[in-house]
């Protein structure tokens, strides 16, 4: 039941209201998530979207992963690359702590240092735009 509500309450976030802002450390605008998953880089370009399903997709929407009901995170080859936990940790595909999202969407790496903000953003997207480089060239 935890799980269907978790569930539930992202796919509410997502589609309540507009596109979420992604900002790096020095909280300049890096990129952002709009209601149907688009993902956006700082200077507006569409970069690719996470569907409803999880599938995550590049600019030419083309599959390129998938985040897992429960928080695993795949690549193109469906090989698990990581994970989100449901209390916002992340970690790689050797179990290792990379970083955390907290419930107030500041975004930490593995030192806990402070690396960006995902304010409103759904924990699992946040994670594949900070940790893992899906939408980066």
């Amino acid at each position: 039941m935890k799980k269907i509500l978790m569930c539930l309450a992202m796919i509410c976030a997502t589609l309540a209201g507009n596109a979420q802002d992604l900002r790096n450390a020095s909280n300049s605008l890096i990129g952002k998530i709009e209601s149907d998953g688009t993902v956006r880089n700082g200077s507006n370009s569409t970069i690719g979207k996470i569907d409803r399903d999880g599938t995550i997709r590049n600019a030419s929407n083309s599959t390129i992963g998938k985040i897992d009901s429960d928080g695993t995170i795949r690549n193109a080859n469906n090989s698990s690359i990581g994970k989100v936990e449901s209390n916002g940790t992340v970690r790689n595909g050797s179990n290792s702590t990379i970083g955390k999202i907290e419930s107030d969407g500041t975004v930490r790496n593995g030192s806990n240092s402070t690396i960006g903000s995902a304010k409103g953003v759904p924990v699992r997207y946040a994670a594949v735009f900070f940790f893992f480089d899906f939408f980066k060239k």
